[in-house]
């Protein structure tokens, strides 16, 4: 009866912790990972020149898949430029190993704000690559459509949207591979992604923990330690770690007897 009660206590907190840890409208804004899961290749958004085309026509090899808004204030900009630092120090060459999809989740964007977002971000790649690096927009439907197959949550606030950072890696078909997260990504890491995703094989995150101990504070500009989850994780660890000795010494006793 003693363990049946130390069990439900350690529950309750964990559960209560748990929640805590979440948050409130913890399934409204974040990444639910799809691995192994094909995008809808027939959605249709416009290019930066205006022309229709399919997620299908632009994916015939390991490419990154980017979530921004063009007029956003905050991560999405330091988010294109982790992708074009990636580019200048990966020795995998765009438009040969790999490419590079960005889309607008804001529906009012328009070709026009596209352009002037890939000329911030292309200006360090040669001339001739930078037409593999597609900026799209799209009407609110395929926009859905997309963020839904990715597992992409994002959330409107007012004229903004609060949304999470990370980059998705797709096979040569369209299949999710691989996701990464935060702001910056090892050159290294990447490789190794595109290659598996050239064989159309799916791995794991890894470093997850970084979006979750982490957030982004739209003001300052910059991540901020989340004390509350970090601390609540540590509490509920050691509660685990509690019950488990007290199980064992529990059974110690009973086998001395």
């Amino acid at each position: 009866m003693k363990k049946i009660l130390l069990l439900v206590s350690i529950l309750f907190v964990f559960g209560g912790l748990r929640a805590q840890l979440l948050g409130p409208g913890n399934d409204t804004i974040g990444i639910s990972e799809h691995l192994d899961q094909t995008i809808p290749l027939d959605l249709k958004f416009l290019n930066e020149d205006s022309i229709t085309v399919t997620l299908g026509q632009l994916i015939d090899k390991p490419t990154i898949l980017s979530f921004v808004y063009y007029d956003c204030p905050g991560i999405c900009t330091y988010l294109q430029e982790g992708v074009s630092d990636l580019v200048a120090n990966s020795d995998l060459w765009l438009g040969i190993d790999y490419n590079i999809i960005t889309i607008s989740f804001n529906s009012r964007d328009k070709p026009s704000a596209a352009v002037l977002k890939k000329h911030n971000f292309t200006t360090g790649i040669p001339v001739d690559k930078r037409k593999y690096w597609y900026y799209l927009t799209g009407d609110s439907a395929s926009i859905n459509s997309i963020l839904t197959s990715a597992g992409y949550k994002i959330k409107i606030a007012g004229l903004d949207f609060s949304h999470p950072s990370g980059i998705i890696i797709l096979s040569p078909k369209g299949k999710i591979t691989r996701y990464f997260y935060g702001l910056s990504y090892l050159p290294f890491d990447f490789k190794m992604a595109v290659i598996e995703a050239q064989k159309g094989l799916s791995r794991p995150t890894i470093n997850k923990v970084l979006e979750f101990c982490f957030s982004y504070d739209q003001q300052g500009k910059k991540y901020s330690l989340q004390v509350t989850k970090v601390a609540a994780t540590i509490i509920i660890f050691f509660a685990v770690v509690l019950f488990i000795v007290l199980m064992f010494k529990s059974r110690k006793r009973k086998n001395k007897k």
